[in-house]
C-alpha cells in the first residue's frame, strides 16, 4: 500500500474501540455512524468502496454491520486489520451485557426492576414488528417474494415447521424460480452509488487494488483451515471437558448453525434463538428472551449480543458450576456462545470478500439470498406474535389482555412507525411508563 492511501494502524484501532463503545442504534444506524466516519470525516474509504463492501456483507449470514467492521478494517491493515476491528467491535457490548445480565439475574424480582421491564417488552414487542416491516418494505418488491414472506409465516406459526427448514426451502425456491423469472430477484443499485470516484479518499477505486485484496486458492485455503481449527479445538475442548449433553457445548453448536443458517441481520437470528434456547433446550423463559432483546436493544454494539444475555442467563438458571459459582457459569457461558457466534463472520470476510467480488452482481448468487431474505420477513413476523401473545396475554388469551402492556405498545407504536423517536428514547420512556402504570394501578 502506497504512502497516499495509507492509514496509520494506531488511528485506526482507536476508531474502531471508540464505535465498540457508542454504535448504538441497531445495524442500520451502526452503518450510517461507520460510514459518517469513515467516508465523510476522516476520507479513508471513497463512497463506492464502502458501499462495495456493504454489498459483499449484506449478502452472508451473520451480523452484517460487525461483518461491515471487520471488511473495512482488512481492507485497511489485512488480516490482523480486520481481525482487530472485528473484535473491538464486540467486545465492550460482551463486557457490559456480562454486567446488565448479572444484575439482571441479581435484582431482577424486586418490584422496580420488574415494573421497568414490565414497561420495556411492549416496547421491544413493536421494535420487532417494526423490524418486519422495514426490511419487508426494502425485500418485498415483487408479489412472488410477498408470498414467499407468507408462507414463511403460515409455516412457522401454524405448521410449526423448523427454522433451518424453512430458509432452506427459500433457498431453493429462490435457485430454481430465478431459471425462468430472474427478473423478480434483481437487486436495484444504490440510489447513492455514482460512477465517479470521490476526491481525497485515502483508499478508492480510482488506486490500484492492494495485493491482499487479490483472490488466491492457497490463501483462501489456509484461512479457512485455520478458521477450521478456532472452531474444532474449543468445541473438543469443551466435551472433553463436560461431555457432549452439557449445555455448554450444546450453546457452542446451537449458535454456530444459528449464525450460518441466517441471513437478514440480527432480527433474523432472533428467531431462530428463540426457537432454540426457549422452546428446544429451556434455558430462557419467553419473558427472560424478551429481556434480553430489551438489554441488547440498548447497550452498545451489534443487536446478536443479545446471545451474551441467552448463554448467562442460561448458565446461571442451571447453574453449571454450582450454586456458589452462577456468576462464573454465565461469564464463560457467554464467552463460549460469543466466540461461537461471531467466528464464522470472521472466518466469511477474511476468507471469502475476494471471491465474492469476483461473483458480485451474478443471479445465480443473488436468487437465493433474495428468496431467503424475503422469507425472513415472514420468520421476524412471526416473532412478533410470539412476542405479542407472551405479552399482552400473559397468563394466556381466555384470561383476558393486559391493558397497561397494550397502551405502552400503542404509544410506542406512533412514536416509532412515525419516526419520531429511536429506539433507544423509547424503550426509556416504556420503562417509565411501566413504573408509572404499576404504581398508579397499585
Amino acid at each position: 500500500m502506497n504512502r497516499a492511501s495509507y492509514i496509520p494502524l494506531g488511528d485506526a484501532l482507536k476508531f474502531w474501540l471508540k464505535l465498540g463503545f457508542i454504535s448504538f442504534g441497531g445495524p442500520a444506524g451502526q452503518i450510517a455512524l461507520m460510514h459518517h466516519e469513515l467516508v465523510e470525516q476522516r476520507c479513508w474509504i471513497s463512497e463506492r468502496r464502502f458501499l462495495h463492501a456493504l454489498n459483499y456483507c449484506m449478502l452472508l449470514p451473520g451480523p452484517e454491520a460487525q461483518q461491515l467492521a471487520t471488511y473495512l478494517g482488512w481492507l485497511m491493515h489485512r488480516t490482523w486489520g480486520g481481525i482487530a476491528a472485528g473484535a473491538l467491535f464486540v467486545l465492550p457490548s460482551l463486557a457490559i451485557l456480562i454486567g446488565l445480565s448479572w444484575v439482571y439475574m441479581t435484582w431482577g424480582t424486586l418490584p422496580l426492576v420488574a415494573a421497568l421491564f414490565y414497561g420495556i417488552k411492549p416496547a421491544v414487542t413493536v421494535l420487532v414488528a417494526q423490524a418486519a416491516w422495514r426490511i419487508g418494505r426494502r425485500t418485498l418488491r415483487h408479489a412472488a417474494l410477498g408470498a414467499i414472506a407468507l408462507a414463511a409465516f403460515v409455516s412457522l406459526f401454524w405448521l410449526g415447521l423448523p427454522f433451518p427448514a424453512v430458509i432452506a426451502a427459500a433457498a431453493l425456491i429462490g435457485v430454481v424460480v430465478a431459471r425462468g423469472r430472474p427478473d423478480w430477484f434483481a437487486v436495484p443499485s444504490h440510489p447513492h452509488s455514482g460512477d465517479a470516484p470521490q476526491e481525497g479518499a485515502r483508499i478508492d477505486d480510482a488506486r490500484p487494488r492492494p495485493e491482499h485484496t487479490r483472490f488466491g486458492w492457497s490463501r483462501f485455503i489456509r484461512v479457512v483451515l485455520a478458521g477450521c481449527a478456532l472452531w474444532a479445538l474449543p468445541m473438543a475442548a469443551l466435551v472433553a471437558a463436560f461431555g457432549t449433553v452439557h449445555a455448554l457445548p450444546a450453546m457452542a453448536w446451537f449458535f454456530t448453525k444459528a449464525t450460518l443458517l441466517t441471513f437478514g441481520g440480527a432480527y433474523a437470528v432472533l428467531p431462530y434463538v428463540w426457537q432454540g434456547a426457549v422452546e428446544q433446550f429451556g434455558w430462557l423463559q419467553p419473558a427472560q428472551m424478551i429481556d434480553g432483546l430489551a438489554l441488547g436493544e440498548t447497550t452498545p454494539g451489534p443487536l446478536i449480543m443479545v446471545v451474551v444475555f441467552v448463554g448467562f442467563v442460561g448458565a446461571w438458571g442451571q447453574a453449571l458450576f454450582g450454586v456458589e459459582h452462577l456468576f462464573l457459569a454465565g461469564a464463560v457461558a457467554a464467552g463460549v456462545v460469543t466466540w461461537f457466534t461471531f467466528l464464522p463472520s470472521f472466518i466469511f470476510i477474511l476468507a471469502g470478500a475476494p471471491l465474492i467480488e469476483s461473483t458480485q452482481g451474478e443471479i445465480r448468487l443473488i436468487a437465493p439470498l433474495t428468496a431467503i431474505t424475503a422469507a425472513v420477513v415472514g420468520v421476524i413476523a412471526n416473532l412478533a406474535v410470539f412476542f405479542a401473545l407472551n405479552v399482552f396475554w400473559p397468563r394466556g388469551v381466555a384470561v383476558g389482555i393486559d391493558v397497561g402492556a397494550l397502551l405502552i405498545a400503542a404509544l410506542a407504536a406512533v412514536a416509532l412507525f412515525s419516526n419520531r423517536l429511536g429506539a433507544i428514547p423509547v424503550i426509556a420512556l416504556a420503562a417509565v411508563g411501566g413504573v408509572a402504570f404499576r404504581w398508579v394501578s397499585g
